[in-house]
C-alpha cells in the first residue's frame, strides 16, 4: 500500500511533509523510527520482518549494530504513540520474527499508481537524480524529459565518473550520519555540546529469552558499571539506581529516566550467553537530544568476558572525549563456570540473601583459587553479617578480613576489597589511619563507587570530621541514589541540621511514600526539632506500613496518656522483653535508655557493647541518646578503649 497520509486512532502520518501528528500537534520522531513506522504502516497489517526493517532502513551491508537500532527505533515509536507492548494498539511484536501493525486506517490518500514500484519511499525517491529508466535523456525544469541523439562518448564516459562521485559522496554522507565505527568522531570531532560527563548504564537485556539467564545480564551490567568506573574523569551512576529500571525502560524515554539520574549519558544493550560464545550489543546516547553516538555487537568465546569489558570500558571513554592510555596490566583469565558461580554469588548478594550468596562465593573459590572478586564478595558476605548484626562480630570478622587479604594478594586493583578492609578496620580493628587510608584507595581505585564514599563518610564520623561525613555521603547519594533513601537525612541529622533532615525525607516521600525508613528518618527529625506530636504521627505510619498494626495503635494510646517520654518508656519496655526470650543488641538498648537520660543503664548497656565489640559503638559521641554523658568518666573511659578522638 502506497500513502501521502495515514490516518489511524488520534494520529495522521503524513509522508509528504515528513511528519506524525496528534490532533495540531507534531509528534517528535526521528529519521530512523518515522522509516519504521512508515514502513510498517505500509505493509497494511502484514508481519514486517526484522531482515524486511535492516533492508528497508539500513540496507544489507550496514556494520552497525541493527539488532538493537531496530528495538531502540520500535520502543521510541511506542512512546510516541502511547503504545503499551504487553496491550499493544498499533505496533505488535512476533516473537522471534518481526512487527505488525495493528491498528485500523480510517483513510489514506494515495500518491503513486498501481503497479508504479518504489521500494525505497519517499525519502530513496528525493535522493535520486531525475531521469529516465533508460538513461537517455536529461530532465528539463519542468520535470520532463528531452531526448539526447547519439551522445558523444566522453559524455558517457562524464556521465559515469559523476555517478561514481555522487556514489561516494553518498557513501561518506552514510558513514558520518551513522557515525560508523566513530569516522565522524575522527574526521569532524564531537560537537562539545554533546560532550558527556555523566553515565547510567541501564540494564543489559536478556537476550536468551530464558529467565533463569537474568542473574548473568544483571551481574554483566554490574561488572561493566565498575570497569567504566574506574576512569576518574566520567561519573557512572552506581547498580542500585540505574536496577530500577529493568522494567521500565521499554516504557520509558531514555532522556526521562537520565533526568532523573542527574546524566546526560546512558549506555544501553543487551547480552547473551549462548554456549560457549557470549553475545554484546551496546550503543550510547547523548540523552538530552536522545542523539545515538556509537553502537556495537561484540562476539566472543566466554572465557574473554575480562578482556571484552575492558575493550567495552576504553572505548565509551573515547567515545565520551576521555583519553585512554594503554593499560600495562595484563587481563587475568576467569574460568567459565567460576565466573558463572560469582555471578550468581553477587545476584544473591544484591537481592539480600547473605547466605545464599556466600556459598557461590565459594564455589566461584574452589573452581578458581585466585579468584580475587569471589574472594572479595564472600569478605562482604562476612562482613555485613556483622554489621547487620546477624552474627557476632568477633566470629565473623576475622573470616572476613582473610577474605579480603586473599582478594589484595591476587590483585590489589580490586577497589572493592580495599573497601572490605576499611570497614574491617573501622567496625572490628578500631585502626582509624587504617581505614581512612583504605577508603581512600577505594575511592581512587573507583571514584564513582558509591559504597566507597558512603564507607568514608562512616570514617570521617567516627573521627569527628562531621562536615567531611556530610560532604562524603552527598557524593553517595549523588552516585546512587536510589541505594539508601535515609542516609543522606541521617547524616543530616548528625551535624544538627533538622530542617535540611525534614525537607530531605519530605522529597524522597513524594517519590517513595510507602517507604517505611524515610518514615522513621522524617520522625526522628521531627523529633530533634521538638516537634513530638508530628514525630510520633510519623512514627506511626512507619509501624502501619510495616504490618504492625497493634503496635502502632498501642504507641499512639500511649502517646495521649504521657506524651513522648511515655513513647520511649513503652518502647524499651518491649525491648526489655524481647532480650529475655531473645539475643538483643546492647547497643540497641543503650539507644532506649539514653533518650530517657537513665545515665547507668545506659553505661551498663555501652559497657556490654563494647565487651562484643559492637560495630557502630564506633559511632557513640555523635550520637544524640549519649550526649549527656560526654562529661561520665566511664563514658569516656569507653571512648578511650575503643580509641576514639574525644569530641568532649
Amino acid at each position: 500500500m502506497a500513502f501521502g497520509v495515514a490516518r489511524f486512532a488520534e494520529f495522521e502520518l503524513d509522508r509528504g511533509r515528513y511528519q506524525l501528528r496528534r490532533g495540531d500537534r507534531v509528534v517528535p520522531l526521528e529519521k530512523i523510527p518515522m522509516e519504521l513506522l512508515t514502513l510498517l504502516v505500509e505493509s497494511d497489517g502484514q508481519l514486517v520482518t526484522r531482515d524486511q526493517i535492516i533492508e528497508r532502513i539500513w540496507g544489507k551491508d550496514v556494520f552497525l549494530d541493527t539488532e538493537h537500532g531496530i528495538n531502540t527505533a520500535v520502543r521510541k515509536i511506542r512512546h510516541a504513540l502511547d503504545d503499551d507492548p504487553e496491550q499493544p494498539r498499533f505496533v505488535q511484536t512476533v516473537t522471534g520474527r518481526g512487527y505488525r501493525f495493528i491498528a485500523p486506517l480510517a483513510s489514506t490518500v494515495e500518491t503513486r499508481r498501481n503497479g508504479d514500484s518504489d521500494p525505497q519511499g519517499f525519502v530513496a525517491a528525493q535522493l535520486r537524480p531525475d531521469v529516465s529508466s533508460t538513461g537517455s535523456g536529461v530532465a528539463t525544469s519542468a520535470g520532463a524529459t528531452q531526448p539526447v541523439a547519439n551522445p558523444p562518448r566522453f559524455a558517457s564516459a562524464a556521465g559515469i565518473i559523476f555517478l561514481a562521485i555522487l556514489a561516494l559522496a553518498l557513501l561518506v554522507a552514510a558513514l558520518l550520519g551513522f557515525n560508523v565505527r566513530g569516522w565522524r568522531d575522527r574526521l569532524v570531532g564531537r560537537a562539545s555540546s554533546q560532550r558527556i560527563h555523566s553515565l547510567a548504564v541501564l540494564p543489559l537485556e536478556n537476550l536468551s529469552g530464558d529467565p533463569t539467564q537474568d542473574y548473568f545480564a544483571d551481574g554483566m551490567t554490574d561488572e561493566i558499571i565498575t570497569m567504566i568506573a574506574q576512569n576518574a574523569e566520567l561519573s557512572v551512576i552506581s547498580r542500585t539506581s540505574v536496577m530500577q529500571y529493568k522494567k521500565e525502560k521499554a516504557h520509558r524515554p531514555l532522556h526521562e529516566i537520565a533526568r532523573e539520574l542527574g546524566v546526560d549519558g546512558i549506555l544501553e544493550g543487551s547480552v547473551g550467553r549462548f554456549g560457549n560464545r557470549i553475545h554484546v550489543n551496546a550503543q550510547l546516547i547523548y540523552a538530552p537530544t536522545d542523539t545515538h553516538m556509537w553502537a556495537e555487537s561484540y562476539d566472543r568465546n566466554v572465557s574473554e568476558i575480562n578482556s571484552l569489558q575492558t575493550e567495552l570500558a576504553q572505548t565509551i571513554a573515547r567515545q565520551v572525549g576521555l583519553k585512554v592510555s594503554a593499560s600495562a596490566k595484563t587481563v587475568k583469565q576467569i574460568k567459565p563456570d567460576a565466573h558463572d558461580s560469582y555471578l550468581l554469588g553477587r545476584y544473591y548478594w544484591f537481592a539480600g540473601d547473605t547466605e545464599k550468596s556466600r556459598i557461590y562465593f565459594r564455589k566461584a573459590i574452589d573452581q578458581q583459587p585466585d579468584y580475587a572478586a569471589a574472594w572479595s564478595g564472600l569478605a562482604d558476605s562476612f562482613t555485613v553479617s556483622a554489621v547487620r548484626g546477624e552474627q557476632s562480630a568477633l566470629k565473623v570478622m576475622p573470616q572476613a578480613e582473610e577474605a579480603a587479604r586473599k582478594a589484595l594478594d591476587f590483585d590489589d586493583s580490586v577497589a572493592e576489597a580495599h573497601n572490605t578492609i576499611a570497614s574491617i578496620d573501622l567496625f572490628y580493628r578500631w585502626d582509624w589511619l587504617g581505614a581512612d587510608r583504605e577508603s581512600a584507595r577505594a575511592i581512587q581505585l573507583n571514584p564513582s563507587y558509591a559504597e566507597a564514599h558512603h564507607l568514608r563518610s562512616y570514617v570521617m564520623r567516627s573521627l569527628n570530621r562531621l562536615d567531611e561525613a556530610l560532604q562524603e555521603q552527598r557524593k553517595a547519594t549523588e552516585l546512587d541514589p536510589y541505594a539508601r533513601p535515609t542516609a543522606l537525612g541521617y547524616a543530616l541529622l548528625r551535624v544538627r541540621q533538622f530542617d535540611a533532615a525534614v525537607n530531605e525525607a519530605r522529597i524522597r516521600l513524594e517519590a517513595q511514600p510507602n517507604d517505611v525508613e524515610l518514615h522513621y528518618l522524617l520522625s526522628w527529625a521531627y523529633l530533634r526539632k521538638g516537634m513530638e506530636k508530628e514525630g510520633e504521627q510519623e512514627m506511626e505510619v512507619a509501624m502501619r506500613l510495616s504490618g504492625q498494626q497493634k503496635e502502632a495503635d498501642g504507641d499512639r494510646r500511649v502517646y495521649e496518656r504521657g506524651g513522648w517520654p511515655a513513647v520511649q518508656e513503652h518502647i524499651l519496655n518491649d525491648a526489655k522483653q524481647r532480650a529475655a526470650r531473645e539475643y538483643y543488641p546492647p547497643l540497641d538498648m543503650a539507644y532506649s535508655t539514653g533518650a530517657l537520660g537513665r545515665k547507668e543503664e545506659t553505661l551498663h548497656y555501652l559497657e556490654l557493647a563494647y565487651k562484643e565489640r559492637a560495630p557502630f559503638i564506633v559511632f557513640i559521641q555523635s550520637h544524640p541518646s549519649f550526649y549527656f554523658l560526654h562529661s561520665e568518666p566511664r563514658y569516656r573511659a569507653i571512648v578511650n578503649k575503643v580509641g576514639l578522638p574525644p569530641a568532649y
